[in-house]
């Protein structure tokens, strides 16, 4: 039997507790700024000369002229360290190391199969 959909978060069990943001390569900030306000008419949440951030319902969407072309998808665990730890020993691959980053959170970028990349990251509580 197929499960009905949407599911509710507390009945998935997993290590991703959810997409906590998906950010996206710009050319120019500030005209990526205006479409998504102006045209698309969502509500910045926050902007500093170097990146820029929406809510969108739960998650948050980032627009970053810096980034190397690569859209960056964060997930929530509970602990980054512990989650690389277990997905290292399943032999999963990752790019970088946990480490902490400036604005608050800690990081380890992986690969999936087909080279996809994604973003562990926790937060202190």
């Amino acid at each position: 039997m197929l499960q009905q959909f949407p599911l509710k978060r507390k009945e998935v069990n997993a290590l991703i507790e959810k997409i906590e943001n998906i950010t996206f390569p710009v050319k120019d900030l500030r005209k990526a700024l205006n479409f998504y306000e102006n045209v698309l008419g969502l509500k910045k949440r926050d902007e500093w000369s170097n990146y820029a951030t929406f809510n969108i319902g739960d998650m948050m969407f980032g627009l970053d002229p810096e980034s190397k072309g690569e859209i960056d998808v964060f997930m929530t665990v509970a602990n980054v360290d512990q989650e690389y730890k277990t997905l290292k020993e399943k032999g999963v691959e990752f790019v970088t190391e946990p480490k902490d980053q400036y604005w608050g959170g800690r990081t380890a970028k992986f690969k999936d199969p087909d080279g996809n990349k994604f973003i562990l990251v926790s937060f202190k509580k």
